[in-house]
């Protein structure tokens, strides 16, 4: 109850509630610009941008008092956790590249200086069981929302051709209640205090106080959390469910580590290596499967592909998705996109539609009534005359200033 409380009360009453709605705000500006690169692309217009981010904030809200509730159960301190040392560290690590502002990396280097050097003073556990709760609350988000409002995306593969993915870009505001241990004698202990069962906390507590004379005090933390990635060789959905699995594998193994080395000192090393290893393994096998796949988005030798479906469109309203592949419209045969305009442009406001259904390729067909210049809703992949419309670039602003010396 004592963590409700303090949640709503910092979103709400706060300092920190202007922090979380300034966080709200980047995530409608970055929603909105990827919906101008979207009606860019492709001439689409008209798509609210308002249900994404309000699924971003819910999602956040949600994300932030689960995380609340695991930083209390495990007993995470912040009071010796070095936060200071990580952004400075990790801005730093996103000129090499931009993946590496992430705590994974500048948490695991900052313990690991610690550990062989002795500076900075930090509690390694501590850090690494953030780090690990950090990271599911993010594979939570992932899986719950990381496939929503992705922008459809012509590239270039490796082998050079243009295909269809679908760019992944999340942020979400994360309201956290964490907890500082403060030593005090008991006579100045607050008359309001919870009783802790007898295993709490998870992490050992460090340092010299006596059990009995250490106590939590709850404080607010403003933080928001980014998910970016790419799904070239399956839809969304099944992308970030993928990611969000190996996140939570990632999380769980450190959190175990982490909980061990507070007992066991020797195993810090442990938990200081596996955070910025562990976490490029998620990334390699995320990369692998996106490398070495087979892309889904490439035009078939029969029928059009479908790369997007626009929300309560005809085409949505049909049961079309993403990954279909269109036969026939008003039983002429569609092969690319001019025969699918032609075809639609001869429809007279009824539209039957055949098409193979991703990703059984069951056959099904359906119609429906459309105004003769009201748009179809589909955006489909890319043809053998269309161009990459994105570069993504493989470094940070210091390694390419690097490769141009």
């Amino acid at each position: 109850m004592m963590v409700l409380q303090s949640f709503f009360r910092m979103i709400l009453f706060s300092q920190d509630a202007l922090f979380f709605w300034l966080i709200v705000l980047l995530v409608a500006f970055q929603y909105r610009k990827m919906q101008q690169s979207k009606e860019a692309w492709f001439g689409i217009s008209g798509e609210p941008v308002w249900p994404h981010i309000g699924a971003a904030v819910l999602s956040g809200l949600v994300g932030g008092l689960a995380g609340s509730f695991l930083m209390v159960f495990v007993g995470v301190n912040l009071a010796d956790i070095g936060i200071a040392w990580l952004w400075p560290l990790a801005i730093v690590l996103m000129l090499v590249h931009p993946r590496f502002l992430c705590f994974s990396y500048a948490g695991g280097l900052i313990s690991l200086s610690y550990l062989l050097f002795g500076f900075p003073q930090v509690n390694v556990p501590q850090l690494m069981a953030l780090v690990a709760l950090l990271h599911l609350v993010e594979a939570i988000l992932i899986f719950i929302s990381g496939h929503v409002g992705a922008v459809p995306v012509y590239l270039k593969n490796r082998k050079g051709h243009v295909i269809g993915a679908f760019n992944l870009q999340k942020l979400w505001p994360i309201p956290i209640v964490a907890l500082a241990a403060v030593s005090l004698p008991p006579d100045q202990l607050a008359g309001a205090s919870i009783n802790m069962p007898d295993w709490w906390p998870l992490l050992k507590p460090a340092g010299a106080a006596l059990p009995d004379q250490l106590t939590y005090v709850m404080f607010p933390v403003m933080a928001a959390l980014g998910y970016g990635d790419l799904a070239a060789t399956s839809r969304p959905q099944e992308k970030t469910r993928r990611s969000a699995v190996y996140l939570f594998m990632f999380s769980f193994v450190l959190l175990g580590l982490a909980v061990a080395a507070s007992y066991a000192g020797g195993t810090a090393f442990l938990a200081a290596l596996f955070s910025p290893l562990g976490h490029e393994l998620v990334i390699w096998l995320g990369q692998r499967e996106e490398l070495s796949g087979d892309p889904l988005y490439i035009q078939p030798e029969k029928g059009v592909l479908i790369l997007d479906v626009l929300r309560n469109s005809p085409a949505h309203q049909l049961g079309l998705a993403s990954g279909d592949i269109i036969l026939h419209i008003n039983g002429a045969e569609v092969n690319g996109k001019g025969d699918l305009a032609a075809a639609l442009e001869e429809s007279w406001g009824m539209v039957e539609v055949e098409w193979l259904e991703y990703p059984t390729r069951k056959y099904r067909r359906n119609q429906i009534r459309k105004p003769l210049h009201q748009e179809f809703g589909t955006i489909l992949a890319p043809g053998s005359l269309d161009y990459a419309m994105v570069e993504f670039h493989t470094g940070g602003l210091l390694a390419r200033w690097i490769r141009k010396r």
